[in-house]
């Protein structure tokens, strides 16, 4: 078996960063009046800025796979050109379509060369099972390099009219309709962006990442469904897909936009987020102690003392020191944040030799959670 390293890495963010200010502007008013859950959820998420691929406007730039190519064409020189590239795996909770899968849709976007591709589904934790997918073929020998992508397009899915059949259906019933906070809680909380690394077998480049390995953990056996799209949770839990529904519901009820139950994440996401991260110390005997960066995916910095109290209840305390989190200024960008925030930790010049990094990654849809370990070289 292979030594795998990260060689390259970078991101793309679409356009000027959007303030607190303009996201509503940008992503449209729905039934006429400012929305009131855009400032509880602001005022606790603590994001400052994010990015969209939204012009000025207010017409789309980017679809998904045109951002995730583009975080894979700037991993790419005149030295490593992307018919260099032999396996495309790639992640996202917010493809462009049912089918093709996104991969294959990024892939046509390159127009490089016939070559392996894979496509993770998921939410957050897809970009990690993308990065896992490249690891173990590096790793195995089945290819020399693997390009291994994040990215979100969720602007799509909040813009005012996926909302609109909905509110025009509650106007019918009641006085002063209102979307469930379920359904606009996420609209203040995603943003667009990507993010790729290059994995090769040899340690090239000016900051080169040996990839130690790749866990992963799932509580779906015991937990509901907590974020969803393109179906309606029933009182029991249970998800009835929008297959099963008449095509007139499917704007009524506001299908395909994502939505999340959030007493269930609050009730759960960090006692299953350190339950799972000792699982993962226990097996390859380490501790906070053999960390010197540590790189968690929240979502909200709501989470952020809670999780350092979970820890440190559960006896795993994480310094402050240590934690590198970059959510204020891009947002949350799903798949893609772990990229984005290893690459601006890379480029802040911090890193030195022997220095290990550790990935913390959640994903709230049905509580799983993705690691990853590397060691500067």
């Amino acid at each position: 078996m292979k030594d795998v390293y990260i060689t390259r890495i970078s991101k793309y963010l679409p356009n000027s960063p959007v303030d607190n200010d303009q996201m509503e502007e940008k992503l449209g008013v729905i039934n006429g009046k400012t929305s009131k859950a855009r400032r509880i959820v602001l005022r606790n998420n603590k994001i400052k800025t994010r990015y969209y691929a939204i012009d000025e406007n207010g017409q789309t730039t980017h679809n998904n796979a045109e951002l995730a190519a583009a975080a894979v064409e700037a991993l790419c020189d005149d030295n490593f050109t992307t018919k260099d590239i032999e396996l495309l795996s790639c992640g996202t909770s917010s493809p462009d379509q049912i089918l093709p899968s996104h991969t294959s849709m990024v892939h046509g976007f390159l127009k490089n060369r016939n070559m392996e591709i894979n496509s993770a589904s998921g939410a957050c934790c897809s970009g990690m099972n993308a990065l896992k997918y490249g690891y173990l073929s590096v790793k195995a020998g089945q290819t020399k390099n693997a390009a291994c992508a994040g990215s979100e397009r969720t602007s799509a899915w909040m813009k005012d009219r996926v909302f609109q059949n909905e509110v025009e259906h509650l106007k019918e019933l009641e006085e002063s309709p209102i979307l469930a906070f379920n359904k606009e809680f996420l609209r203040w909380m995603l943003s667009d962006g990507s993010g790729a690394v290059l994995l090769e077998s040899e340690p090239k480049g000016e900051v080169p990442l040996k990839i130690e390995w790749i866990d992963g953990y799932s509580y779906a056996h015991e937990m509901e469904t907590c974020m969803y799209a393109g179906a309606d949770k029933e009182e029991n839990g249970y998800l009835t897909p929008w297959s099963e529904f008449p095509a007139e519901e499917w704007g009524k009820r506001s299908l395909f936009a994502m939505k999340q139950d959030t007493k269930l994440l609050g009730d759960n996401i960090l006692k299953k987020g350190v339950d799972s991260l000792k699982m993962t110390y226990k097996k390859h005997n380490i501790g906070p102690d053999d960390i010197d960066y540590y790189l968690p995916h929240i979502s909200s910095y709501y989470f952020k003392q809670g999780l350092y109290d979970e820890m440190k209840e559960q006896g795993v305390e994480m310094p402050w020191d240590k934690w590198f989190l970059n959510l204020e200024n891009v947002g949350n960008i799903g798949a893609a944040s772990i990229y984005v925030m290893l690459e601006e930790l890379v480029a802040s010049g911090q890193l030195k030799k022997g220095d290990r990094i550790l990935f913390h990654v959640p994903e709230s849809a049905r509580f799983s959670y993705m690691y990853a370990y590397l060691t500067v070289c």
